[in-house]
């Protein structure tokens, strides 16, 4: 009997499964990784918003060419330069530089090749927002939030797996974990080409916008432009400025504030994982439906301010119980509001043209998450170790207030 192909639905969350392994393999090591070449937060905040930045860039265009040309070869783009970034960045950090040459340190070479990798990775980063098109492509508005609960299940996904294999890979070498998340991202690659079928019919493609329109502060003008939108894409971009900041630093400050290693600074993303998984995969459908996507932005952001203020208060004796409950908080905080916030995008986005505006969503969290670590890098050196979270903590009481602020608007227009 012969099979039929996978679901599109079922594709793009392996896609997103295997691009989030990869990387998450690696996030919780870097302050490691960087050790050889630098241990300043600023160096490390500036590596973490390169990506972003690159991402920023690019994510209008890879949108607009997945509504001309389709998901799937854009996809398969995407994914192709994440191996070549991945893969860069594997061979800078395991090169014997004092061998090949003694003077490449104090030259910068190393760090310089480490952002060419990133930026190459950020430049073809746009696997997120094509998932997020071809499952608004195959998903009814209403059922939007649990559809884009995938991203956040694979992101869960990732992280119960990734830590867990990078921590227990590092105890023989805090390299070879790298050489495992460009494996992956190979294995991602293998699947966009095989599994992933074509969701957007040419039928419904249009034609690609005119090249002031591709420029990604273009499109971020047009999308505040709308009033229906403005409040929404604001807290969209306060959230990842802030979520953003103080998870780039977190590593660094469990190492330094609490002498952590790279397995315990791995377990402890696996509990972000875990709780990540289990509220967008299978809380999020009947929470909606039961709160509404407002009042549940609302839970969701209160929970982040309450794990945002419980880390800083840690102290070495009891670190490892009350960051461990901080992160639970804080997973199930985010896994409330990232899907709720694009499901409420979306639904007044309708028509065509998702993928372009669903990129411009994207475009905000880069934009966020490219401000976020350089500016948390730059507190932590300046204003002290704890500063990115009382930073944090601030931005999300705005975030807050923005969401809040359209509650009993959106209240009157949708009910639930």
């Amino acid at each position: 009997m012969r099979l039929g192909r996978p679901s599109p639905r079922l594709s793009a969350f392996l896609t997103l499964l295997n691009d989030r392994l990869g990387e998450s393999i690696v996030f919780p090591l870097l302050p490691f990784l960087l050790a050889g070449f630098s241990s300043d937060g600023r160096t490390l905040g500036l590596l973490a918003g390169t990506y972003a930045v690159a991402q920023f860039s690019a994510t209008p265009l890879i949108g607009a060419l997945s509504d001309r040309f389709g998901r799937r070869p854009v996809m398969a783009l995407c994914v192709a330069g994440s191996v070549l970034g991945l893969g860069l960045f594997a061979l800078t950090v395991s090169l014997p530089w004092t061998q090949l040459w003694p003077g490449a340190a104090a030259a910068g070479l190393p760090l310089a090749l480490l952002f060419l990798a990133r930026l190459i990775d950020g430049l073809s980063g746009g696997t997120a927002a094509t998932a997020g098109a071809v499952l608004a492509d195959i998903t009814a508005p209403e059922q939007r939030a649990r559809a884009f609960g995938l991203i956040g299940v694979a992101f869960g996904l990732g992280f119960i797996l990734g830590p867990g294999l990078g921590g227990l890979l590092a105890r023989y070498s805090v390299t070879l974990p790298l050489f495992v998340a460009v494996g992956f991202a190979l294995v991602n690659l293998l699947v966009v080409l095989t599994l992933l079928p074509e969701t957007h019919p040419p039928e419904a493609r249009i034609a690609l916008p005119r090249r002031r329109e591709l420029q990604p502060f273009s499109q971020l003008a047009s999308v505040f432009a709308n009033p229906r939108l403005r409040r929404l894409c604001a807290a969209f971009f306060f959230f990842f400025l802030a979520f953003s900041g103080f998870t780039a630093m977190l590593v660094l400050y469990f190492r330094q504030a609490f002498g952590w290693g790279p397995e315990l600074a791995a377990l402890a993303f696996l509990v972000v994982g875990v709780v990540a998984t289990v509220v967008q995969g299978g809380l999020i459908g009947p929470l909606v439906q039961r709160i509404g996507e407002w009042r549940l932005s609302l839970v969701g952001l209160g929970c982040v301010v309450t794990g945002c203020l419980l880390i800083p208060l840690a102290q070495p004796t009891s670190a490892i119980p009350t960051v461990f409950s901080a992160l639970a908080i804080l997973a199930f905080g985010t896994g409330l509001v990232t899907p709720c916030l694009r499901s409420l995008v979306s639904r007044r986005l309708e028509g065509s043209g998702q993928g372009a505006a669903l990129g411009s969503l994207q475009g905000l969290q880069s934009a966020g998450s490219f401000l976020g670590p350089p500016l948390a890098g730059l507190a932590y050196e300046t204003l002290g170790h704890r500063s990115p979270f009382w930073l944090s903590i601030a931005l999300i009481v705005a975030v807050a207030a923005l969401v809040a602020g359209g509650t009993r608007r959106q209240t009157a227009a949708t009910p639930g």
